[in-house]
């Protein structure tokens, strides 16, 4: 299959997706979004036991594309609830992706970047990495990454990145236990595949069959979360502070919140 913003390789039963729009800082637009399902789907049913995910380029993934970003104000409630089924959809093939994933963060990683890393099984990154949940600067509701972001790190944490939106670096997402390893530069993919050498040693049914039991025990409640999670993020893109927030970020001025 052809895919225009990611790259799909394999190697020795291990797939790597990168992320493929380096002028952008691999921003998710919506093309990458459905190219990054497509790829998912493929690398399921291929012989691949690990995934990598990376980026090409300095950056993982900025967060989401400005051009889609602006794009958001003007789109129906329809069309918002669909976006957001959209992202969960993604977000959740990710979590709950039946073979071993390893991220390999080679840059920022911030908002929906964040989320798709610190998703995955593994997640290695270079000490200049940063992360943040950076929605609440704009107007926006990070309702869906929270539904995960609770259960990695515990409500106190949570909260305090989420209402925060600040950035943190690859130290303090580490103790966090955001981030498996901290790794250099020059030996990130190296290391990514040293893991996956690891990993592939065990049997694969196994793998699949303990991915699937955690996958199982979090479903229940991830249904519940993510349900509200859905309408809460449509909701948001209907109001004056979400309206004002891209704006100004769009702008680069400080935004003039109204508090509606």
């Amino acid at each position: 299959m052809n895919y225009k913003t990611i790259q799909l390789a394999y190697d020795s039963g291990v797939a790597t997706i990168t992320l493929n729009r380096p002028d952008k800082r691999n921003a998710i637009s919506f093309e990458l979004i459905d190219d990054l399902l497509g790829a998912l789907k493929e690398v399921e049913t291929s012989d691949a036991i690990v995934l990598i995910l990376t980026g090409a380029g300095k950056a993982f993934s900025s967060g989401m594309d400005l051009d889609n970003l602006k794009a958001l104000i003007g789109r129906s409630p329809e069309q918002n609830l669909k976006d957001s089924e959209t992202m969960v959809r993604l977000f959740r093939t990710l979590y709950e992706f039946p073979k071993v994933t390893i991220a390999a963060v080679n840059g920022a990683a911030i908002a929906g970047g964040t989320g798709l890393a610190l998703l995955c099984d593994f997640t290695l990154a270079v000490p200049e990495a940063k992360f943040g949940y950076t929605e609440v600067r704009i107007g926006f509701v990070p309702a869906i990454v929270s539904t995960f972001l609770l259960r990695q790190v515990g409500e106190k944490q949570a909260r305090d990145l989420l209402l925060t939106g600040r950035i943190i670096g690859a130290e303090e997402a580490a103790r966090m236990g955001l981030i498996s390893e901290i790794v250099a530069p020059e030996n990130l993919m190296t290391r990514a595949r040293e893991l996956a050498a690891v990993l592939m040693e065990n049997s694969p049914a196994s793998l699949r069959a303990t991915k699937k039991l955690l996958s199982d025990h979090a479903r229940a409640e991830l249904d519940t979360q993510i349900e509200a999670a859905v309408r809460e993020n449509a909701a948001i893109r209907t109001t004056p502070d979400f309206r004002e927030g891209v704006a100004s970020f769009l702008e680069k001025r400080k935004p003039m919140w109204s508090g509606k």
